[in-house]
């Protein structure tokens, strides 16, 4: 397979993975009505984010897939954290589970901190595209936490 394909390829399944959830989660969101912590960002951010962040995690997995260093340890650990996402937007958004969520998100901050030293380890610049997604998860944790307690 190309070069070429293998990154379409790898860019493609988050970003898939992440529109339908989005397209599942769509008429649930009552992010707008929820009292929010300082710092929150406008709701609008977040599928723009999110995007940049499911690109940037292909182009890290497609990197370790080119270079023919995604053993099963890496397959596991990329497809798990991004499982594991993808359900916490169901949780949060979709059931309004708020504190199962953050106890869920604070499994993602774990995983996606195990892939980044997973991808690390087998190519450095692989693991540092993830860090811009370990950020954001850490300040999704913070805006999980605290939405709840507001809006308990």
């Amino acid at each position: 397979m190309s070069k070429l394909k293998i990154y379409f390829k790898s860019i493609l399944v988050p970003v898939i993975v992440g529109a339908i959830v989005g397209l599942f989660i769509s008429k649930s969101i009552d992010y707008k009505y929820l009292e929010k912590p300082f710092l929150s960002p406008p709701g609008f951010i977040f599928p723009i984010v999110w995007t940049i962040l499911y690109i940037l995690m292909g182009i890290s997995y497609g990197i370790l897939k080119n270079r023919n260093l995604n053993d099963n340890k890496i397959k596991r650990i990329y497809y798990l954290q991004l499982f594991v996402n993808a359900l916490w937007s169901i949780f949060f958004l979709l059931l309004k589970w708020r504190l199962f969520s953050f106890w869920w998100i604070i499994l993602l901050d774990i995983l996606v901190i195990i892939m980044i030293y997973s991808f690390y380890n087998k190519e450095k610049l692989s693991g540092l595209l993830q860090i811009f997604y370990l950020i954001w998860v850490l300040f999704a944790s913070y805006l999980n936490l605290t939405i709840y307690l507001l809006n308990k």
